[in-house]
């Protein structure tokens, strides 16, 4: 196990159970810093509420969450936020009426606790429109700036959500299957944006198509009946007969 100050986020016998059902069992993991990590598995296998666990969208059974070396299992999904971790849902509507531009450059205003400014102009806040630009050049969406977000191809959406996140200034990004929904051009286009952001932001997403898993993840965990089956590089992940077994044949034919 990494030494306390080279992990961003552990979780120690995490679980979640309705009645006799357990959808997490024991989930115990570390993230390091800057890491990308992809979280795969079969239909059911409990991605999703381990993402929610992590968010504080729901209060586990068992176990603990810890962020930076602090237990947050208790923290809000807002507290959470402000500490460093934002999941793209958690922006759950693009500010259809506004630009890609105002958009990215209000939630910036939020952050900085001067939100009532849309009431007036996101314009007056050049400090906040130029950090806004500057994200949208990293996704390299800053083309779309001064259209409106609703007039967007939904990949391009979806970069736009990123934006939002980002705009948050977290330090763990958390993406439940970023590229459902898109087609395979732009799913390979928005991943590649994803893998330009800082190194400074931990990534964890959730990801069906094993092409993009094995092309942009450092590290692979996964989970089979809510339980980790088994975590590793990719190399390792794709050379694991278990894993073959339980689910990559069947990924291979979806």
């Amino acid at each position: 196990m990494s030494a306390p100050e080279d992990i961003t986020l552990r979780t120690e016998g995490l679980s979640m159970a309705w009645g006799a059902f357990k959808a997490n069992s024991d989930i115990s993991l570390t993230f390091a810093p800057g890491v990308r990590h992809a979280l795969i598995g079969p239909n059911g296998a409990g991605k999703t509420t381990f993402i929610n666990l992590l968010t504080g969208f729901l209060k586990p059974t068992a176990g603990k969450v810890f962020f930076g070396g602090q237990d947050i299992t208790g923290l809000a999904q807002h507290e959470r936020v402000r500490r460093g971790m934002t999941r793209t849902f958690q922006i759950n509507t693009l500010f259809a009426g506004l630009t890609v531009l105002e958009s990215v450059a209000l939630a910036i205003c939020e952050r900085r606790g001067r939100g009532y400014v849309w009431r007036r102009t996101v314009a007056a806040q050049r400090d906040a429109v130029d950090e806004a630009m500057a994200l949208l050049r990293s996704l390299k969406i800053d083309s779309e700036a001064d259209r409106l977000t609703r007039s967007l191809a939904y990949g391009k959406q979806r970069l736009v959500e990123i934006a939002l996140a980002l705009a948050t200034q977290p330090k763990v990004l958390l993406l439940d299957e970023p590229a459902a929904g898109i087609p395979s051009a732009e799913s390979r286009e928005l991943f590649e944006a994803i893998a330009q952001l800082p190194r400074d932001v931990t990534i964890l997403f959730i990801e069906h198509d094993m092409g993009l898993v094995f092309r942009f993840a450092e590290r692979i965990t996964v989970l089979v009946g809510g339980k980790v089956l088994t975590e590793g590089t990719p190399a390792e992940i794709s050379a694991d007969a278990r894993v073959k077994e339980v689910y990559l044949g069947e990924a291979q034919h979806e």
